[in-house]
């Protein structure tokens, strides 16, 4: 199942797609299947989506072989790997190192295009930074 046959699905469900991985944990292939909402993310939606997608799945898998389907949430520290998921996590608290090892972190302000990326570091300053330049990103929650 191609990824926008995937987002149009979870539209139906109404969720958005947040990313997708393949990993080997304990010697079992996982698909993972992560799913975000304005209202946040419930076991009973995760387990809808389940159902939905899983016999679809079996008919074009995702991978070859044996592997078990999990659909669940990114969770409040996750990942930020493409521009999309930083458009989704505006509002939000991040970290990024960019390829020269700056460290930047604050809050995600905006998110112009599929480049730029505006952020209030803790300072208070403003930082605009290329998306081209992130090495790596995430949101993170203040305890």
């Amino acid at each position: 199942m191609d990824r926008d046959t995937l987002k149009a699905l979870l539209k139906e469900c109404e969720v958005e797609l947040y990313d997708t991985e393949i990993v080997t944990e304990n010697g079992r292939k996982i698909y993972r299947i992560y799913i975000t909402s304005k209202d946040g993310i419930t076991l009973n939606k995760c387990e809808e989506v389940t159902k939905i997608i899983s016999p679809l799945l079996d008919t074009n898998p995702p991978i070859e072989g044996q592997y078990y389907l999990e659909v669940s949430s990114p969770g409040v520290e996750r990942k930020l790997k493409s521009i999309d998921n930083f458009k989704a996590s505006v509002g939000e608290l991040v970290k990024i190192t960019t390829f020269d090892k700056d460290k930047i972190k604050g809050k995600l302000l905006k998110v112009d295009g599929d480049n730029k990326i505006l952020i209030r570091e803790e300072s208070g300053d403003l930082k605009e930074i290329n998306y081209t330049d992130i090495e790596k990103a995430k949101t993170y929650y203040k305890w």
